[in-house]
């Protein structure tokens, strides 16, 4: 069960958000999903997470950032999009009747490196979801976006595809290692920067989906004494 919710971000500005409710008994964990830089809160990737995950019973915030909101394609400056995401886990706290122990924070791509910063620079969670981190542009391995990450102290999902541009596993194995016991890694053979896969793979979106779930799903049952 999926409902609307209004966030407001600043008094000219408000984004919407859809809250992704648990069926049948509640985990009383609440998970923030911030959507791609080229998406939005629809994304069919994060439809499905979301829908996956309340299945378990967890509830899932997806939301729009506000340039998108907006209608606007560029992405905005890095302190607005992490008042968008501030916003939005303020939402998810204040929503009635949810009785969450726990907030994750997350995204596709954009919408979690914005997680992770703002989980850096002390916004208050209890794990941190990547599906599909974007530890580099495309083409500038040297150019990596891990220096935060470190100040992060919460533990940590890295979903990641073996064909991601924006993400070089021989590259992101070394972060994850120097995280220790907070970094979790879970590899996509075959995914791309969306986790996709080629034809020749002969798996649909549907079933790698689903592995994502139970994996986010399986983290979430044990991430709890993962901190350092």
């Amino acid at each position: 069960m999926a409902t609307q919710l209004e966030i407001e971000v600043d008094a000219e500005t408000k984004v919407t958000g859809e809250l992704s409710l648990p069926v049948g008994e509640r985990s009383g964990i609440g998970l923030v999903l911030g959507h791609g830089a080229g998406g939005d809160m629809h994304a069919p990737l994060l439809v499905a997470i979301a829908a996956g995950l309340a299945a378990r019973g967890h509830t899932v915030l997806r939301f729009n950032f506000p340039y998108k909101e907006a209608g606007r394609r560029a992405p905005d400056r890095p302190e607005r999009l992490e008042q968008g995401y501030a916003a939005a886990v303020a939402a998810l706290r204040a929503a009635p009747g949810l009785e969450l122990r726990r907030v994750v924070l997350g995204g596709k791509s954009l919408g979690g490196r914005v997680a992770s910063i703002v989980a850096s620079k002390g916004l208050a969670c209890d794990g941190l979801v990547f599906l599909g981190y974007p530890l580099h542009p495309p083409g500038n391995k040297k150019a990596l976006r891990d220096t935060h990450l470190s100040a992060v102290k919460v533990p940590m999902l890295f979903l990641q595809g073996t064909r991601d541009p924006l993400c070089d596993l021989g590259l992101l194995r070394p972060v994850v290692a120097h995280l220790s016991r907070r970094a979790t890694l879970h590899v996509v053979d075959g995914g791309d920067h969306s986790l996709d896969l080629p034809k020749s793979y002969k798996r649909d979106r549907e079933d790698v989906w689903a592995e994502l779930v139970d994996s986010i799903d399986d983290w979430l049952g044990h991430a709890s004494g993962a901190a350092a």
